[in-house]
């Protein structure tokens, strides 16, 4: 929250630490990944923090910030997706930047990370599937057919989507 990004037990709810990073109305969650916490928001910054007794930023940039999307993190990559419809990857450790990508139709939903890809849903239905690289490789674009504003769940092969109208399960169960 505003401006703090900070850690806390889950079974006495103690403060761990904080760091002051962060500034105006805060949508995405935090991610964890490669001994780091992303935190990042639209009109502030994405962070990587270094967690701790005293807590210290990592690195940070202003490019490419989520308004509602969570970042997400796979190995030494960082997934980012904004709601005005750019994906980026990230070096996690170090924050350079692998690739970017102006997509036609902005992100609420987070993407997610499933079988070595990353997926990113646009806020038209189109699932936009990536490898989970540093190499930008597009493997597939298939369409909902319908608006949707939530991240996909995966479980045991099957996909379930929350769309407008309906609620969509994707796979073999």
């Amino acid at each position: 929250s505003d401006p703090f990004v900070a850690s806390y037990n889950p079974l006495t709810g103690k403060e761990l630490w904080k760091i002051e990073c962060m500034g105006a109305e805060v949508g995405p969650s935090p991610a964890f990944g490669a001994g780091l916490v992303f935190a990042a928001n639209e009109y502030a910054k994405l962070v990587a923090i270094k967690p701790g007794s005293t807590p210290e930023i990592v690195w940070e940039s202003d490019e490419y910030l989520p308004e509602v999307a969570s970042p997400v993190v796979s190995g030494d990559l960082l997934f980012i997706a904004t709601s005005y419809g750019a994906i980026a990857c990230y070096d996690a450790k170090t924050g350079t930047k692998h690739w970017d990508k102006e997509m036609s139709t902005g992100f609420y939903a987070s993407p997610v990370i499933a079988g070595g890809n990353v997926y990113y849903l646009d806020m038209n239905g189109v699932m936009h599937i990536f490898k989970a690289s540093s190499e930008q490789q597009l493997i597939s674009e298939p369409a909902l057919g319908e608006k949707t504003v939530s991240t996909p769940a995966f479980m045991d092969n099957v996909i379930y989507i929350r769309a407008k109208e309906n609620l969509y399960c994707i796979g073999k169960i």
